[in-house]
């Protein structure tokens, strides 16, 4: 599929911070050359063609008190993922959820990222999620360091 130049350019406004204002798609527009009603009839086409999937805000976890996360890497059963996968997701904690093939040597299928206040606690998340889903097989792992956080950036700034 081939995108316009105005498809990239207000993919390339959308991908970093939205201003907080009262009218955050006008001043974005704005900054592109374009009405807020154009940008917006790009932003509901990109939609309809299903590139698109949703807004969302990015927590910084640290920040607000969420000083341990972990990955949880679990194995389940092929035939049993989506059911299992939509279940963990549904967890507050979690907050990605991820099937991905299995090695050799780590036969994890399913990941979890659980956000908590302390080790202790993902711990007794993922206890929790097991109990739930039934998937008693999982390794917590916990990040140590963060090496890079940014969000991915699919088009850089066009100009106009």
């Amino acid at each position: 599929m081939q995108l316009s130049d105005d498809e990239k350019r207000v993919i390339s406004a959308i991908q970093g911070d939205i201003p907080v204002c009262s009218h955050p798609y006008k001043e974005l527009a704005g900054s592109l050359g374009m009405s807020e009603a154009g940008f917006l009839a790009v932003l509901e086409g990109l939609d309809k063609k299903g590139l698109i999937r949703r807004f969302g805000a990015t927590l910084r976890h640290q920040k607000s008190g969420f000083t341990s996360n972990a990955m949880v890497a679990w194995r389940v059963e092929e035939e049993r993922v989506s059911d299992v996968g939509e279940t963990m997701a549904s967890f507050k904690e979690v907050s990605h959820c991820y099937r991905r093939d299995p090695a050799d040597a780590w036969p994890y299928n399913v990941y979890t990222m659980v956000h908590a206040t302390s080790r202790e606690a993902c711990l007794e998340i993922a206890s929790r999620i097991s109990q739930k889903t039934g998937v008693s097989e999982y390794k917590v792992l916990f990040s140590k360091k963060e090496l890079k956080k940014t969000s991915m950036t699919y088009f850089d700034a066009q100009p106009r």
